[in-house]
């Protein structure tokens, strides 16, 4: 690349990220630089979606020949009910991360979420076999994560939310595995893992005590904005290993 930015012309397909908010993702910069890179010409944008308004945007997704979205809070849930097809993973977890449009203007829904997440706490090096794990949330992200460390062979899976019925749906993705408790729980499990948008900028607005994390735990937030959220400061400082958002060494200062 120099520096330049790449001519859009008449053919450029382009695809987007869905959210609200959504102007801070990073994922226009991340998929425009792999487009360059592999000589497609092809454009990512950011949507800006409110809620309530999903169903509307799949609907202009076909009307304006937008081939594919990545769907973030908070319209998971909404935009599977808005597709023609979905995977079996997608229908059992009551989300998508994914749409993609077919030649025929069908809409397919995916999600990715969870191998992803197991991907990446392998590549930095933690292997989640025989692990107690407490998961904070229950939405799309969080029920991804559950029934992905289930998959992958934990030992126990707590889940903590707001609302004890989605806490309970959730745990039941993985029976004989995952149950709903308390933050406290985290004291005895070796992987903590954010699945909310709480402590994106105020810790007390995390369901956990901070002051109980410690050596010997992992600490995963998923959010990625910020890159150092209050969580991950408060368990590099007890001791435990942070895992930003964004994968291994995505919060390099504190490798």
């Amino acid at each position: 690349m120099t520096g330049l930015r790449r001519a859009i012309s008449g053919h450029t397909r382009v695809v987007g990220v869905v959210g609200d908010p959504v102007r801070h993702s990073l994922s226009p910069t991340l998929h425009n630089a792999a487009f360059a890179a592999s000589g497609l010409d092809w454009a990512y944008v950011a949507f800006p979606v409110v809620t309530g308004q999903a169903l509307p945007a799949l609907m202009a997704m076909r009307v304006l020949g937008i081939d594919g979205f990545s769907v973030t809070m908070p319209h998971k849930t909404e935009m599977l009910a808005g597709c023609d097809s979905a995977s079996d993973d997608s229908v059992k977890l009551g989300s998508i991360n994914t749409i993609v449009r077919n030649s025929d203007d069908s809409l397919h829904g995916e999600s990715t979420d969870g191998p992803g997440f197991i991907d990446a706490l392998v590549a930095a090096g933690v292997d989640p076999v025989g692990m107690d794990c407490l998961i904070l949330g229950a939405g799309g992200a969080g029920r991804a994560v559950i029934l992905a460390l289930a998959r992958a062979g934990v030992r126990r899976i707590v889940v903590v939310n707001r609302s004890a019925e989605r806490a309970a749906g959730a745990a039941a993705l993985a029976p004989n595995i995952a149950v709903v408790g308390s933050a406290d729980a985290g004291d005895s499990c070796s992987l903590i893992v954010n699945a909310t948008p709480q402590g994106m900028g105020d810790s007390s607005a995390l369901p956990i005590d901070l002051s109980r994390l410690g050596p010997g735990q992992v600490v995963n937030d998923l959010v990625y904005h910020p890159l150092e959220t209050p969580l991950l400061r408060a368990a590099a400082a007890a001791g435990a290993r942070p895992l930003g958002g964004l994968g291994p060494g995505s919060v390099a200062s504190w490798s």
